[in-house]
C-alpha cells in the first residue's frame, strides 16, 4: 500500500495549487489531507468518503477535496492561498472505515504519504 503526493510548490498569496495523492495497492473508504507547519501541530485539512466531505475551519470555502475512483487518486484544490497555509501537506488513509466523529483525528489514519511542501510567499 502506498500513497504518493504531488503538486506542491511555491505560490504567491492569493494564488492556487492543486495537490494530488495517488493510492496504490488498496482502495480506501476514506482519504484525507493533513498539514504540518514548523513548530505547529498536525492539522486536519479535508476528508472525502461515501459519507461526504469535511473540511478544517481554516480552509473551509477556499479548499476543495475531490476523488477520481477510476484512478484511485484524491485531489486538494487550494484557492486564495495565504502565507499561513505554508506547510508540508500529507495525504492519509485509514486501514478500514472511520466513524464520522473521528475523521478529523490523525490517529484514525494508518497510512501516510511522504508529504509535499507548499510555500505561500511573495
Amino acid at each position: 500500500v502506498q500513497l504518493v503526493e504531488s503538486g506542491g510548490g511555491l505560490v504567491q498569496p492569493g494564488g492556487s495549487l492543486r495537490l494530488s495523492c495517488a493510492a496504490s495497492g488498496y482502495t480506501f473508504s476514506h482519504m484525507g489531507w493533513f498539514r504540518q507547519a514548523p513548530g505547529k501541530e498536525c492539522e486536519f485539512i479535508a476528508q472525502i468518503s461515501r459519507g461526504g466531505t469535511a473540511y478544517g475551519d481554516s480552509v473551509k470555502g477556499r479548499f476543495t477535496i475531490s476523488r477520481d475512483n477510476a484512478k484511485n487518486t484524491v485531489y486538494l484544490q487550494m484557492n486564495n492561498l495565504k502565507p499561513e497555509d505554508t506547510a508540508v501537506y500529507y495525504c492519509a488513509a485509514p486501514r478500514g472505515v472511520i466513524a464520522w466523529g473521528l475523521i478529523r483525528s490523525r490517529g484514525a489514519y494508518g497510512y501516510w504519504g511522504q508529504g509535499t511542501q507548499v510555500t505561500v510567499s511573495s
